[in-house]
């Protein structure tokens, strides 16, 4: 499995030794602290494990103690001051919510159990008191960082699962911070469509994964777009199958992978789109 970097890197002093497991990350220090500031570019939730951490947004400042838990909104630039407490020295371990695993974790809930009066907070720090799902869920992760072997993924998606679960006990307003709602329950449709355009998509598939019906779906994108979906669609995939082809060397089989890369299903229709918005075939753009 791949270790990936899961927020920008912080500025800190030495110190703070960072463990990363793609979205499951522990964090401490040896001796005293250190001062972070990094944007979190996905939903966080910080578990405290020893220490304290002060989260500074925007001059207000929240302190999670030992034990406790802290959720921090996607897209939050925020100050993170992290100190060893008398003997114990700073450690917290962090779960990465990535906008893709919500979408799935979305896509699967049933609509009618979700609260129908969640609206999204100004505040991009929440602190959450000890509870006893907090510590069992963080406290499972800890063997994996004293071990040989490193989790494979469906563990790391069990326990991002658990830790959802946390933030949404917490306060059911965080439905729509965790799920990245332009408006209740509203997917904001250009960013769906921009990361899935590659995949065949109905208008049913659309509008379900957005959080609406078919009749909203056409109103709301009357609102961001002149064209019908499908043409965006079609329109997004030829952007993306001539910069591929304007930067790639030519090889013989280039356009058709090309064509399948970015979601065309047939060959004849893929060229006969791609000459119509750009004057020239596929195979002609080197």
């Amino acid at each position: 499995m791949n270790v990936r970097p899961t927020v920008s890197s912080p500025d800190c002093e030495q110190g703070i030794r960072v463990t990363n497991f793609g979205n499951v990350f522990l964090s401490c220090s040896t001796e005293g602290g250190c001062e972070c500031r990094f944007k979190v570019t996905d939903h966080l939730l910080i578990y405290v494990r020893s220490g304290e951490a002060a989260i500074d947004d925007r001059g207000r400042c929240t302190v999670v103690s030992a034990g406790e838990c802290a959720f921090i909104r996607r897209h939050a630039g925020v100050q993170l001051v992290k100190r060893s407490t008398g003997t114990q020295p700073y450690m917290s371990i962090s779960l990465n919510f990535p906008r893709k695993f919500l979408m799935q974790v979305y896509a699967s809930l049933p609509k009618d159990s979700l609260p129908a009066r969640a609206r999204r907070g100004k505040t991009n720090v929440v602190r959450i008191a000890p509870r006893p799902d907090t510590a069992s869920l963080f406290e499972s992760i800890m063997p994996y960082y004293n071990a040989s072997e490193e989790p494979d993924d469906e563990w790391i998606a069990s326990k991002l699962r658990e830790g959802l679960q946390v933030v949404l006990r917490t306060d059911e307003n965080l439905y729509a911070s965790l799920f990245d709602f332009t408006e209740p329950w509203k997917i904001d449709i250009l960013d769906y469509l921009n990361e899935n355009y590659m995949y065949e998509l109905t208008l049913a598939d659309i509008a379900r994964y957005t959080g609406r019906s078919l009749a909203t779906l056409k109103r709301d994108f009357k609102k961001v777009s002149d064209l019908t979906p499908q043409k965006w669609l079609i329109r997004r995939r030829l952007a993306a199958a001539h910069e591929l082809l304007s930067k790639e060397p030519y090889q013989p089989r280039l356009v058709q992978e090309v064509m399948q890369r970015v979601g065309f299903g047939n060959l004849s229709h893929f060229s006969r789109a791609y000459k119509d918005a750009y004057g020239y075939s596929p195979s002609h753009t080197y």
